[in-house]
C-alpha cells in the first residue's frame, strides 16, 4: 500500500465540518482590513476578536471612507456608540501583550474600554508555560466569520504588490516596515457558527463569563465588494489545544497535515512562516522516496523575524532541508523565498497548504513543532472531493494556488496556469518563469555554528509540546533521529 493510501478517518484531523453559504481567501492586509472592517459595521449584536496579538494604534482604513476613525481602537469605540446593543470582545495572548500594553495610546485607549460597558477586554493565559495563544479569529453576530494567518497588529498591511518604499507601510510611530505576505479567510453561515463556539469556549477557559451563541446566526454581514470564491461548500475546522491540568490535548492540526501529505498524488503547495517540525519533514521523506511521488513546494520568508526567531527556526530548517535534499532521489522538493522587485525579501507569514487541485487549507498554524503540540492553533479546509460540485471546487483551489504563484512570480494567472498545464511541474514552471527582479529565490542552505546545530537538534527553542518542555536533552528524540534512517525506496511507498 502506498503511504498516501494510509487517510485517517475525517474524525481525527477536524473539530467539526460545517457548511459555508459562502467563503473565500483573501490574500494579504490590503484586502483583509478593508473586508473585516465593511462586515464590522453591519455587526448588530456581537464581534469577538481572538487574537495572537492587537494593537489599537494600527490604521484600519487606508481606502474609502465609512464615517468611523480610521484607527482600529478608535473605530471600535466609535462603532459601538453607533449600535447600541453591539457588544465587542477582545481575547489576546497574554505574554505577547505586555510588548503593546504600555504604548501610550494604546494604554489610554485600554482605560477607554475598561470603562466602556459595550467592550470587554481579556488577555489569555489559559496556556502551558512557553505556549501562546495563537489563534487567529474573528466572529461576527454568528453570521461571518474570518479565520486565518493575519493578526491586527503593527507591521502587517501590504498590498498584493509588494512595492519597494510603499509610503503607507510604515509602523504607528511612522517607522517603515517591509513588505509582507499574508493570508486569511471569509466564512459565512454555520461554519461562522461553529468558529464562534471555539471563540466562546476559548474566551470562558481564559476567565470570561460563558457567553451563549448569538442564536439565528445574525443578518447578513458579509463585506461589501467582496467576492465569494466558494458558495455551499462544506469546511473543516483543526485545532491545536496543548495539554492542560483541565484539558487533554488535541492535535487534529498535526494529524491532518501528515494526512495531506500522504495523500497528495501530484502537488503540494504550501506558504508557511517555519519549517521546523520534524513529524512534517518525515511525512516529506516518506513521499520523495516514492519514484512517482508529488513534487513538494514549499515558500517561506528568506529568514525568521526577531532576534530570537531566526536562531531557533532557521537552525533547524537549515537541518531538516539538508536532510530531505539527501532525500530527495527525484529531484521533487524545493523551498523558494520571494523578493520585491528592489531584492528586498518580502516576510511570509501566510499559512496555506494546497494538494493537487483538491484540497486548501488556511490558518493559523506553521510548519513547526510549537504549531502542533504547544500552541493553540486554528485552521480551515476545503476539500473538494466531499463538495457537491468537485470539479469546479478543483478550479477554484487550483485558481487561487496560481494567483498565489503569480504573486510571487509577479506574473499573471493565466500564464502560470498556461505554464502548468505545459509543464505539469510546478517546479519547472516557476523556473520557467523566475526573473532577476521580483520573483521567487531558491533556498540556500546557510553554514550554522556548532551551537545552532545544537539548539536545532535539540528542539530548545521549539519544544515538541509542553511535555518535552521539562525533559533532559538526554531523552529528548533529536530533530534528526528517524530522518537519519530514511533510505530511498524505490518501486513502493514508504517507510510505513
Amino acid at each position: 500500500m502506498k503511504v498516501h493510501d494510509e487517510v485517517p478517518a475525517a474524525a481525527d484531523l477536524y473539530w467539526r465540518v460545517e457548511r459555508a453559504t459562502r467563503a473565500t481567501v483573501i490574500v494579504d492586509a490590503d484586502g483583509y482590513f478593508t473586508a473585516l472592517r465593511s462586515a464590522m459595521l453591519k455587526a448588530e449584536r456581537r464581534i469577538l476578536l481572538v487574537g495572537w496579538d492587537f494593537d489599537a494604534r494600527i490604521n484600519f482604513a487606508h481606502g474609502g471612507q465609512d464615517g468611523g476613525p480610521p484607527t482600529v481602537g478608535a473605530f471600535i469605540s466609535w462603532l459601538v456608540k453607533q449600535k447600541p446593543g453591539l457588544h465587542v470582545h477582545i481575547l489576546r495572548w497574554d505574554t505577547g501583550a505586555l510588548k503593546t500594553l504600555f504604548h501610550g495610546r494604546t494604554l489610554l485607549t485600554i482605560l477607554r474600554w475598561i470603562r466602556d460597558p459595550q467592550i470587554h477586554l481579556k488577555l489569555d493565559g489559559h496556556h502551558p508555560f512557553a505556549g501562546s495563544h495563537h489563534q487567529k479569529v474573528v466572529v461576527i453576530d454568528d453570521a461571518v466569520a474570518f479565520c486565518g494567518g493575519i493578526d491586527m497588529t503593527e507591521d502587517r498591511w501590504d498590498t498584493r504588490e509588494h512595492v519597494d518604499d510603499e509610503p503607507r507601510r510604515v509602523e504607528p510611530s511612522g517607522r517603515p516596515y517591509g513588505p509582507w505576505h499574508d493570508a486569511t479567510t471569509a466564512l459565512e453561515g454555520p461554519v461562522a457558527i461553529a468558529l464562534g463556539d471555539m471563540c466562546r469556549a476559548r474566551w470562558h477557559a481564559a476567565g470570561g463569563r460563558a457567553l451563549e451563541p448569538v442564536g439565528g446566526g445574525g443578518g447578513d454581514c458579509w463585506p461589501d465588494g467582496l467576492s465569494a470564491d466558494f458558495t455551499n461548500v462544506p469546511v473543516g475546522i483543526s485545532r491545536t489545544l496543548p495539554r492542560m491540568p483541565d484539558r487533554e490535548p488535541i492535535y487534529e492540526i498535526e494529524a491532518l497535515y501528515v494526512a495531506l501529505i500522504k495523500r497528495a498524488r501530484r502537488w503540494i503547495y504550501a506558504e508557511s512562516q517555519y519549517f521546523a517540525s520534524r513529524f512534517i519533514a518525515e511525512a516529506i521523506a516518506q513521499r520523495l522516496h516514492e519514484p512517482d511521488g508529488p513534487e513538494i513546494v514549499m515558500i517561506n520568508p528568506a529568514t525568521a523575524n526577531g532576534w530570537l526567531e531566526p536562531i531557533a527556526m532557521d537552525s533547524a530548517r537549515a537541518r531538516l532541508i539538508a536532510a530531505l535534499r539527501e532525500c530527495d532521489t527525484y529531484g521533487r522538493f524545493r523551498m523558494y523565498h520571494p523578493v520585491t522587485g528592489g531584492g528586498e525579501p518580502i516576510y511570509v507569514h501566510a499559512k496555506v497548504t494546497v494538494i493537487d487541485d483538491e484540497i486548501l487549507r488556511v490558518g493559523s498554524s506553521n510548519f513547526n513543532n510549537r504549531s502542533l503540540r504547544l500552541d493553540s492553533e486554528c485552521d480551515v479546509t476545503i476539500d473538494a472531493t466531499n463538495s457537491d460540485h468537485p470539479e469546479a471546487e478543483r478550479m477554484v483551489i487550483a485558481g487561487i494556488r496560481n494567483s498565489l504563484l503569480a504573486e510571487h512570480l509577479h506574473s499573471d494567472c493565466a500564464i502560470v496556469q498556461a505554464k502548468l498545464a505545459e509543464t505539469g511541474s510546478l517546479i519547472a514552471t516557476i523556473s520557467a518563469l523566475q526573473t532577476s527582479a521580483r520573483s521567487l529565490r531558491e533556498y540556500e542552505l546557510p553554514a550554522l555554528a556548532p551551537v545552532e546545530r545544537w539548539l536545532a537538534d535539540t528542539k530548545l527553542l521549539d519544544p515538541e509540546g509542553p511535555d518535552e518542555m521539562f525533559e533532559t536533552f538526554s531523552r529528548r528524540e533529536s530533530l534528526l533521529s528517524r530522518l537519519r534512517h530514511h533510505h530511498p525506496v524505490r518501486g513502493r511507498g514508504g517507510r510505513r
